[in-house]
């Protein structure tokens, strides 16, 4: 079942001289389920990707479908609430709230959104993610890798229908990437959780359902690893 579709995006930034197009003409779709790794130099266009899937960036054109909702034809408020419930972002610097613990970190889309905190799935998650006995840390109590587990449970918390990893090993050492890909992968296929990443490490990149890889602002390669 198809979850995403992406059709003729383009995002041109500036004017004149100083135009530069990040997108040009993207199409791709992406199954329920499915871990989808995007691959690209730097510059090549794939972190504005990811911003327009999680509605944090707008296209110039084209479209960008959610479970057959045209995102960008939503108003602020209603883009607003697809960005809480229906993706889970999750950064190479975790953008934790620093005042905030590790239960009010996970929380906060919940809590932001008007709803009641589901304790049964936060108690599964911070067991999944090893975090349990930390649930009143402080972030600047905690290892890199640990805050990236928290932001990886904040994006969870929801059950949104697209995760969204932009670089999420970027900031950690091997053994902590690795770690916080197999959780990924982990959540994967326990949740059904579909997966989009980016990533530049070609290693955790192979362990994707697919590899797309864009250079210029254009997908110059398409590949299923494994069904």
């Amino acid at each position: 079942m198809e979850v995403l579709k992406v059709e003729d995006l383009t995002k041109v930034y500036g004017t004149g001289e100083n135009q530069v197009t990040a997108l040009n003409h993207v199409s791709f779709s992406v199954e329920k389920g499915e871990f989808l790794a995007i691959i690209g130099p730097s510059g090549s266009g794939k972190s504005t990707l990811l911003h327009i899937l999680g509605g944090v960036d707008t296209p110039t054109s084209g479209k960008v479908f959610m479970e057959g909702t045209d995102v960008y034809a939503q108003n602020e408020k209603q883009l607003a609430i697809f960005r809480r419930r229906q993706v889970g972002l999750i950064y190479q610097f975790y953008n934790l709230i620093p005042v905030l613990n590790v239960t009010e970190n996970i929380t906060l889309p919940v809590l932001m959104d008007g709803r009641k905190v589901n304790d049964e799935r936060l108690k599964e998650l911070l067991h999944l993610l090893s975090l349990e006995g930390r649930e009143g840390h402080l972030p600047n109590q905690l290892s890199g890798g640990q805050q990236q587990r928290v932001s990886i449970g904040r994006a969870l918390m929801n059950a949104p229908s697209v995760m969204l990893a932009d670089e999420p090993t970027g900031n950690l050492d091997s053994k902590n990437s690795q770690e916080i890909v197999e959780l990924l992968k982990y959540s994967n296929e326990k949740y059904k959780q579909t997966l989009i990443m980016i990533t530049h490490d070609e290693n955790i990149a192979l362990q994707a359902n697919r590899i797309i890889a864009i250079e210029d602002g254009k997908i110059t390669r398409d590949e299923v690893i494994r069904p």
